[in-house]
């Protein structure tokens, strides 16, 4: 199942929660679904260098709450929050919910976002530069920001070629079949002159052992990360440790060879 479905939706209330918080009856929830919809494609559209990685709506009592996921919250704030203010009424006409509140989060590190890294191969390949050199940059900067694993498939008219192909970059490790591993995933394209290039990311996060806040907009910050670093370097000096008794023995079987070899000499 790891590789056939996708990994957010496979891991959905076990570690990740639902980027759609609200309840609808019969009646209303298909016009909230398309609502929903409207308003991702509208906001990707209409922010699109705005580095955006997710938009996390919720519905309460005649209020809609639309939080922004952003690696460069300046410019959808914009100039003394200028930006955001037009927004919100462009989305209150957009949908039939009068109370529109917009929450802007920052992405502290975009290197371990699956949409921001893809985002960020797409715009190179579309500006012409060598897509090896593009996702091989990308992967070097995920894992220098502490991810445990990173795989990037491109295919399409790699370079402008006559036939298509596909293309896998994988480094560290990726265990789709685990489900507690944090993995994040996102397939989009990059519009070039000769067609599109599909791009597909996966980026592994590391195990999430205990029980995990679903809400989408929690977010984990540096101390998960620093914590899942100290587990590895205790794994490590365990490691070590066992390297240590390993010498304790060979050291001690040396010397029974050496009993046994004096042994032959008195002989």
């Amino acid at each position: 199942m790891g590789q056939k479905a996708n990994p957010i939706g496979n891991r959905l209330g076990i570690i990740r929660g639902w980027d759609s918080n609200w309840y609808g009856s019969k009646k209303d929830y298909a016009n909230n679904l398309i609502e929903d919809h409207k308003i991702r494609t509208y906001l990707n559209a209409r922010i699109n260098k705005g580095g955006i990685a997710k938009i996390v709506i919720e519905r309460t009592l005649g209020k809609l709450i639309v939080t922004i996921h952003t690696s460069k919250p300046g410019i959808i704030i914009g100039k003394g929050g200028g930006e955001v203010d037009r927004i919100k009424e462009e989305l209150k006409n957009l949908t039939s919910n009068q109370d529109v509140q917009i929450n802007i989060l920052e992405i502290r590190r975009p290197e371990l976002d699956a949409i921001i890294v893809g985002d960020t191969i797409a715009r190179q390949i579309e500006n012409r530069i060598n897509f090896k050199r593009a996702i091989k940059m990308s992967i070097a900067s995920t894992l220098r920001m502490g991810a445990e694993g990173i795989k990037v498939k491109v295919s399409g008219r790699l370079g402008g070629s006559e036939i298509a192909r596909s293309e896998e970059f994988k480094q560290g490790r990726i265990p789709l079949h685990t489900f507690r591993m944090d993995i994040d995933y996102a397939s989009l394209f990059a519009q070039t002159v000769y067609g599109k290039i599909g791009i597909k990311v996966w980026i592994c996060k590391g195990e999430v052992l205990g029980k995990r806040e679903l809400n989408p907009n929690f977010v984990g910050g540096k101390n998960d990360m620093s914590d899942r670093r100290d587990r590895a370097d205790d794994r490590g000096g365990d490691r070590r440790g066992g390297g240590d008794r390993r010498d304790d023995r060979r050291g001690g079987g040396g010397g029974e060879r050496g009993g046994r070899a004096g042994g032959g000499n008195r002989r």
